[in-house]
């Protein structure tokens, strides 16, 4: 249940067990989990942004998504001849402009068009599909529990941005990686993602659930944006249009998680706030009894609301994206959040079944999403 924003990645090297240990969110705001669901479907449309941040997500200072901006907003590309022995974020921003023969690039963008061609239904970034196989793939239960595979492939990240590719499909990324600002830790942060996937299948309150989205589809977002680019006639900060595009990553990957609770609990696996959970009366056996009961409906329209109200908050940045970016943006996140309208269509039974949007409706769409992408909003409302 990886990745979101139907983006993926992937890569390999070496590197002792490693972990996540427990943040600092974790312990300052655990205490504010027993409003969530209260909170959540009472916040006003005007206060909704402060109250997300405040209560229902994680702050940026601790993830450090203000770093990301600031080096991803530089208007500078630095370039380093020398040694690639690089450790920190900042220093693999310096990168290599990679010597890469002009069919052989050809080729691999080519290639990579054809991944999203097979498995793109929205948006997909193919080093992010990557990524995402090695814990969601055919040899799965091997990653699971063999740590060495992410960190040989965080390694290969390393070694990209610093223009050393291992194969066609990394060559097209190192050659992106220096025609834009792109900085590495989204990239790692992805990485830490799939990581938890290896060892934590329940999540105690919606902190710890959003922490995960952020990891494997928040970072798509904040990844994104600087290939899409930003309108020059924007007139909001960089700063509001990456929360816009980080709140887009969080709802869908809330989406997917609705719609996949029946598929994910049978792989033993509960990507729902368990102390939500309780609030409605309801555990984990009542996930895997597939039974949808009035209680199990009541939280799913909690659950619905938070996911919408993500999507509400990233519609006010997405006309701020560069022309050619804002129509299928709109797209995704029309689609997307259209996924919740037939959560609400099947009865809130998310537990047998897998809610879908047509192509039929995915169609009437898109002149809808052409119209709101000519829209132009004087400024951002989201700090």
């Amino acid at each position: 249940m990886c990745s979101v924003f139907t983006l993926k990645p992937c890569n390999v090297a070496i590197a002792a067990a490693s972990t996540i240990t427990e943040p600092s969110w974790k312990r300052k705001y655990a205490s504010a989990s027993s409003q969530v669901v209260t909170n959540v479907a009472t916040i006003a449309p005007k206060n909704r942004s402060s109250l997300l941040l405040k209560q229902l997500g994680i702050p940026h200072t601790d993830l450090r998504v203000e770093e990301i901006v600031e080096r991803q907003s530089s208007n500078k590309e630095f370039y380093s001849s020398g040694s690639s022995s690089f450790s920190t974020d900042h220093e693999l921003s310096r990168k290599i402009k990679p010597e890469l023969d002009g069919e052989f690039l050809d080729e691999s963008y080519e290639r990579c068009r054809e991944i999203c061609a097979e498995y793109a239904k929205t948006f997909y970034l193919v080093w992010c599909r990557r990524t995402d196989e090695l814990v969601d793939g055919p040899n799965a239960d091997y990653m699971m529990t063999n740590s060495t595979v992410l960190n040989r492939w965080e390694e290969r990240l390393e070694d990209i941005f610093v223009g050393r590719a291992y194969d066609m499909y990394d060559a097209a990324l190192t050659h992106t990686i220096s025609q834009f600002p792109l900085d590495i830790k989204p990239f790692r942060d992805m990485i830490d993602g799939m990581r938890m996937d290896t060892w934590k299948s329940r999540y105690q309150n919606f902190e710890e659930l959003y922490l995960y989205c952020y990891y494997v589809a928040g970072t798509v977002g904040l990844m994104s944006v600087p290939v899409m680019g930003i309108s020059p006639t924007s007139s909001a900060s960089a700063q509001t249009i990456y929360d816009a595009a980080l709140y887009l990553g969080i709802g869908n990957q809330l989406t997917n998680i609705l719609r996949d609770v029946g598929e994910d609990a049978l792989r033993g696996r509960v990507y729902l706030p368990q102390d939500e959970l309780a609030q409605f009366g309801l555990s984990d056996r009542d996930v895997m009894s597939g039974k949808v009961t009035d209680g199990w409906r009541e939280f799913m329209k909690a659950q619905i609301t938070r996911a919408r109200s993500y999507f509400n908050l990233a519609e006010e940045g997405a006309s701020h994206l560069d022309d050619a970016s804002r129509w299928p943006v709109w797209t995704a996140l029309l689609v997307y959040r259209s996924i919740l309208d037939e959560i609400e269509e099947n009865d809130y039974d998310n537990l047998n079944k897998r809610a879908y949007v047509g192509r039929g409706k995915k169609l009437l769409m898109l002149p809808i999403a052409y119209s709101r992408a000519q829209f132009r909003p004087p400024a951002l409302l989201l700090s």
